[in-house]
């Protein structure tokens, strides 16, 4: 059982439908941040399995952790269909217990979520084989006035509605803070920048834990 319980079933709710609607343009970036991977692959929050579909054939295994049990359910179905095998634990990135290293580590969506973004990327540095890849593709803390509606959001009632998703944290700088050594990055709108949500930037990027 973990320690890190995730129970939010307005959130499971939710993110269920808006991962059937996903626009192509996100789509796009989840291939584009798993493209040319190989080996083992953990994937930190994989909630309903999206990124499953895009692994490309030269990675030999994904353990894929979900916490939120409606999630994982259909994470679970949605692993039977994947083109490489894909195991799906029922428990935090935080209670996995130290084993053989990754060849990678893929974050979608999530690193907005975790409870301790700097303990969580120390972690995850730790969990890597020296040389070994953090792919990510996370929202942006951004400027302006969308900063500020960002910052809105967090402070009031985004958190409990989103799944603990924190639009404006900047975590390109938490990456680089926890060890990694960032190789790409850029940043991306899925939705058209005069649209007036927390989290149409996203950055989208490849990190290394130094050999």
């Amino acid at each position: 059982m973990s320690s890190n319980r995730v129970d939010n079933p307005f959130f499971a709710r939710m993110w269920t439908v808006l991962s059937r609607y996903e626009p192509e343009s996100l789509r796009e970036l989840r291939r584009e941040n798993l493209a040319s991977l190989s080996g083992r692959v953990l994937e930190v929050g994989a909630g309903t399995g999206s990124n499953f579909v895009h692994y490309p054939t030269s990675v030999e295994e994904v353990v894929a952790v979900e916490p939120e049990p409606r999630l994982n359910a259909i994470a679970q179905r949605t692993a039977a269909t994947a083109p490489v095998p894909v195991t799906v634990m029922d428990r935090a990135v935080e209670d996995i217990e130290p084993g053989e290293p990754f060849d990678a580590v893929v974050c979608s969506l999530v690193l907005c979520s975790v409870e301790d973004q700097e303990a969580v990327l120390r972690q995850l540095f730790w969990m890597l084989r020296p040389g070994g890849e953090l792919r990510y593709l996370e929202h942006v803390a951004s400027s302006g006035a969308r900063g500020r509606l960002q910052r809105l959001a967090d402070a009031t009632i985004w958190p409990r509605l989103a799944g603990n998703c924190h639009t404006h944290r900047d975590t390109e700088t938490a990456i680089v803070n926890a060890g990694f050594v960032q190789q790409t990055a850029r940043h991306d709108w899925t939705l058209p920048a005069w649209v007036p949500v927390p989290v149409s930037e996203h950055t989208l990027g490849r990190a290394v834990r130094p050999a």
